[in-house]
């Protein structure tokens, strides 16, 4: 089976991305490997494809999204990166691939991946969800069962699909709702791509709940995870080999949960320090903290989010402003200090 895997993500998280990479490609030197990238790289930072541990690049730009500098300036990074996966993952189901895995930048394999082409003989979809057992604490209820609740029941850090039957369909279907409905608006139902898998299981056949503890190992999970290191120097959860980890909210809001619900776990802060290691290593110094080239207009003015959101409630604007990053005479941000303010 001819596999590809692909993570979105920018500049920023580079460094992460290269340790995802590499992961991958110690288990899984025959697969194809895409960085997904919306951004462009900063001054000062002389970025070679050729050099890094993917395949090749997918510049969002070069996806064909309708009007795309309108589109793009509606979202937030975390929306756009997340909303870019989902035209990827359509048209990668014509590019000869029979699989495609999705797998957020800031994941890493400590496992081998293999079980999940398994899988995919008698299943389309395989989708991991947050939770596998239930919590009894009540401090871990409110921490991740809510948090389930009002993000999502899956982890979309990870999705794998066949290319064809279900998978094609899903891969349409969720290319369809992420152009138009990819943002963090929990009031109206929306965590950018997680709520909308929620319906997966109601709307395709061959779907297959992933509730291996190996998998999506996580800060969210980690309450009713048992990490170990057996004799023969297999990494276990609950028994099971483990297979990727996903490292969010790398810095101290991660060190809070993971010790929260590590506790003397101690193999979990060896993970940790292990990734914080490679992820250091990979950290280039000309790359800002935080960047993102369209986080700003052309005179380099920071957009703010509800001026992102009011250009995407409003037609009126799109219409009269198609590249809304300009500044100057005539330009969306000139309207914004006058009419808009």
């Amino acid at each position: 089976m001819k596999v590809l895997v692909y993570s979105s993500f920018t500049f920023s998280y580079l460094n992460r991305a290269r340790v995802l990479y590499q992961t991958l490609r110690r288990f899984h030197p025959d697969w194809e490997l895409v960085a997904l990238i919306t951004d462009r790289p900063p001054e000062g930072f002389a970025f070679d494809p050729a050099a890094e541990p993917f395949d090749r690049v997918v510049w969002a730009e070069d996806l064909g999204i309708p009007d795309f500098q309108g589109w793009l300036f509606k979202h937030d990074v975390v929306e756009v990166c997340t909303a870019v996966k989902g035209p990827f993952i359509h048209q990668a189901c014509s590019s000869g691939a029979d699989a495609v895995i999705y797998l957020d930048p800031d994941t890493a394999l400590l496992g081998s991946l293999d079980p999940l082409v398994e899988w995919l003989q008698d299943h389309d979809i395989l989708l991991t969800p947050h939770l596998i057992d239930p919590n009894d604490d009540l401090t871990a209820i409110l921490d991740n069962d809510l948090s389930a609740s009002r993000t999502g029941i899956f982890n979309l850090g990870f999705v794998a699909i066949r290319t064809t039957g279900e998978g094609a369909r899903f891969a349409k279907w969720w290319n369809d709702r992420l152009l138009s409905f990819c943002y963090d608006d929990m009031p109206n139902g929306l965590f950018v791509d997680q709520r909308w898998c929620d319906h997966v299981p109601a709307l395709f056949d061959k779907v297959k709940v992933i509730r291996d503890p190996g998998y999506n190992v996580a800060s969210w999970n980690l309450s009713t995870r048992t990490v170990a290191v057996e004799k023969d120097g297999r990494i276990t959860v609950n028994g099971a080999p483990l297979r990727f980890w996903h490292f969010t909210k790398l810095g101290p809001l991660g060190d809070t949960m993971t010790k929260r619900y590590a506790g003397r776990n101690f193999p979990v802060y060896e993970i940790w320090a292990w990734y914080k290691r490679l992820v250091a290593e990979a950290t280039d110094a000309a790359i800002p903290e935080r960047w993102w080239a369209y986080g700003a207009y052309d005179d380099g003015a920071p957009i703010e989010k509800a001026e992102r959101v009011l250009y995407r409630q409003r037609g009126d604007l799109q219409a009269a402003y198609p590249n809304p990053f300009a500044a100057g005479p005539g330009s969306f941000r000139e309207w914004l200090q006058t009419e808009g303010a």
